[in-house]
């Protein structure tokens, strides 16, 4: 059967095609129609973003623990790659604050080589996501997991800049975990560099500054500029990128694949499947965003296939893995951008820097850095929502505080399922609540107009004792099931027809359909009880007669006053008094 004709017989619109999910916005821009007026409004937006992105790529790769440059690789591959193939008009792609967390934890367990094969592994998982479709069920991970987990994000790229920025020398490697990090760093604080602290405060407060005064313009790279300067100039005693990392390159290197063996791959999978998680919400909600601002509306599951291939080509260049930036995709759509052909000349812009002003780069204060990543984690901290979750109810505030101190103090991954199984539950509970079951005595008449029609029902069950409904309402599955039974479970046996009114029951599940077949057979089976359902939708009779709820153990009619109707002739038949 073709499912277009089964949609339109229902009232549905038709499923979309395969072209129509993953065709990427380049392609629809250019049937549009694409014109010089474009081109050069996408390449003002696309200088802005690549000043924006070039100090921020640099600070998330430092903060991670690898170089500078593989921040680089990322947004210059990565970016390129989402925007050419993706599903949204305005996303910019790149490193992200996010995964600083999972990088430095998979760089410090499975080393360079891991941390590679896991962004190449996870690019394959995100495209086999994207093409499974299941784009469109991470929408569903609750708010408060989000907001817990991007806080505390937020908490341990702060804690993780304290060294940078107060110039700090440790005795040995810095801990990952929190609070042996944040004992470490007190125990070091007699070798506090006030140079260092000072550059990084004059950071903040120039980009803070420029904010409130200068909103148009670049606060990240005019601080990176004045602080770098300030430094040479001054000779200051500080930790530069050229002093830790010996510079950059002036160039792209050499695709090329990681050591690759099977133990490898299952050693870094867990780290695979993180990064392809983090990176489909932190993409797929800077799409939203990106629709919110716009209008428009983003192709989730072709967004989750070109991250997948952005992830594999920064992979293969040695770059950081590869997600949806909120930051850059707002900047790039207040700078006035058109198209996804922002995206694309900001990759380009970022490889220009990157070719002509590399020996620059080696000037640039660590601390600076450490800086420009302390505004990231203040306003990556969503500080109003997190409080307002905690009003809102203990509900939320367990599963957001469940989410935050879980991903502080234990492990980002272990955070997000664990505030996700506990937001599963909440809403089943809140929905179990919703559902119920009623039972319909017919002693109080319903309230009709004088003008209408009084039927048999309406007066004579008031007064029939063999006869006993119960109307269920609500999504009737698993969680309403035990209550359902329960009631059901007390019916005496002194009713010869008992009806089942689904009116009200949009769905159900597998559970609840097999707890209303138990019920017919007990009735069936002990007390000679006819069953009778009523009002029950296509899909709600289906999962039924699935579990056995067929004639004989159960009759269906459509209404209650067709189910009432038919047992009294049935009773008048056989000669049962009524």
């Amino acid at each position: 059967m073709d499912p277009s004709s089964s949609d339109r017989r229902s009232g549905h619109p038709p499923a979309p095609g395969f072209a129509a999910l993953f065709t990427p916005k380049i392609v629809t821009v250019l049937r549009e129609g694409y014109g010089l007026a474009h081109l050069r409004a996408d390449m003002v937006a696309g200088l802005t973003v690549a000043i924006v992105a070039l100090p921020l790529s640099m600070a998330i790769a430092i903060a991670s623990g690898v170089s500078p440059a593989q921040g680089l690789y990322a947004a210059i591959i990565g970016g390129f790659l989402v925007s050419l193939l993706g599903g949204s008009r305005f996303q910019i792609g790149g490193p992200a604050g996010a995964f600083i967390v999972l990088v430095a934890a998979t760089l410090e367990q499975h080393g360079p080589d891991g941390l590679i094969l896991a962004t190449l592994m996870s690019g394959v998982i995100l495209i086999a996501t994207g093409y499974l479709r299941l784009g469109t069920y991470i929408k569903f991970i609750p708010y408060p997991v989000t907001i817990g987990f991007t806080a505390g994000i937020a908490v341990i790229i702060f804690t993780s800049q304290l060294r940078p920025i107060l110039g700090l020398q440790l005795d040995g490697p810095e801990p990952s975990a929190f609070a042996p990090k944040l004992e470490a760093l007190a125990a070091a604080l007699p070798t506090l560099n006030l140079q260092a602290a000072g550059l990084a405060v004059a950071t903040i407060a120039i980009i803070a500054g420029l904010k409130a005064w200068r909103p148009g313009w670049p606060g990240m790279l005019v601080a990176i500029v004045a602080a770098s300067a300030a430094a040479a100039l001054l000779d200051l005693p500080v930790e530069t990128i050229g002093s830790a990392f010996g510079g950059i390159p002036h160039g792209l290197p050499a695709p090329a694949l990681p050591a690759f063996s099977l133990d490898k791959a299952i050693a870094v999978l867990p780290s695979a499947f993180a990064f392809a998680l983090l990176g489909s919400i932190e993409s797929l909600l800077s799409a939203v965003v990106a629709d919110g601002m716009t209008g428009r509306r983003h192709r989730s599951n072709c967004e989750l296939v070109a991250q997948g291939v952005a992830n594999i080509g920064s992979g293969l260049f040695g770059g950081l893995c590869v997600t949806g930036a909120i930051a850059r995709t707002a900047t790039n759509i207040r700078a006035g951008a058109r198209s996804p052909v922002a995206g694309m000349l900001h990759a380009a812009f970022l490889l220009a820097f990157m070719l002509i002003a590399a020996p620059l780069a080696r000037y640039i204060p660590l601390s600076a850095l450490g800086g420009i990543l302390a505004v990231v984690a203040w306003n990556m901290a969503e500080r109003h929502q997190f409080f307002g979750l905690l009003r809102a109810s203990r509900g939320d505030a367990l599963v957001l505080l469940s989410t935050f101190l879980l991903t502080v103090f234990y492990d980002l991954t272990a955070g997000i399922v664990v505030g996700f199984s506990l937001g599963a539950i909440l809403f089943i509970n809140r929905m179990s609540e919703l559902a119920g079951i009623d039972r319909d005595d017919g002693l109080v008449q319903r309230d009709i107009a004088d003008s209408v029609e009084r039927g048999d029902y309406d007066v004579r069950l008031a007064t029939d004792p063999d006869i006993v409904i119960y109307r269920i309402r609500g999504v009737f599955f698993f969680g309403a099931a035990s209550t359902v039974d329960s009631v059901l479970g007390s019916i005496a046996d002194r009713h010869r027809a008992f009806i089942l009114d689904f009116t009200h029951v949009p769905a159900i599940d597998s559970t609840a359909a097999h707890t209303i077949a138990a019920f017919a057979r007990k009735a069936a089976e002990r007390h000679a009880i006819d069953i009778w359902l009523t009002g029950t939708n296509a899909t709600v009779r289906e999962a039924l007669e699935r579990q056995g709820v067929t004639p004989p153990l159960a009759a269906y009619a459509a209404s209650i006053e067709d189910a009432v109707s038919t047992v009294r002739q049935s009773n008048a038949a056989t000669g049962t008094p009524s």
